[in-house]
């Protein structure tokens, strides 16, 4: 049931037009393959995005490979290389800006 529930979700996420630039909370997981990855819940596996640490200028471009976060009022997580080159990863949580570069 659960797998049935996700599966609905996620196709209607995939369906829903995404902002192309947003602001809000990351933070960060290890996902397994590392590197300049990100975790969205909405955008196509692949797409780039360009994250903006707003509280001190940081900035990358992550490739979305994996689905999340799954925490209320977070916007993406980003692998934990990101978090050292963004600047958080001891905080655990930063304000961010997304922008699509390409979908």
């Amino acid at each position: 049931m659960k797998s049935k529930l996700l599966a609905i979700a996620l196709a209607v996420a995939a369906n829903t037009p995404v902002n192309a630039q947003s602001v809000g909370q990351a933070s960060y997981y290890s996902p397994r393959s590392g590197g300049l990855t990100a975790a969205h819940r909405t955008l196509p596996f692949g797409t780039h995005v360009r994250v903006v640490n707003l509280s001190n200028g940081r900035a990358t471009t992550v490739v979305v490979a994996d689905r999340g976060p799954f925490i209320r009022n977070r916007i993406i997580d980003v692998s934990t290389h990101v978090a050292d080159v963004l600047g958080f990863r001891r905080a655990g949580l930063a304000r961010v800006k997304l922008e699509v570069v390409d979908r």
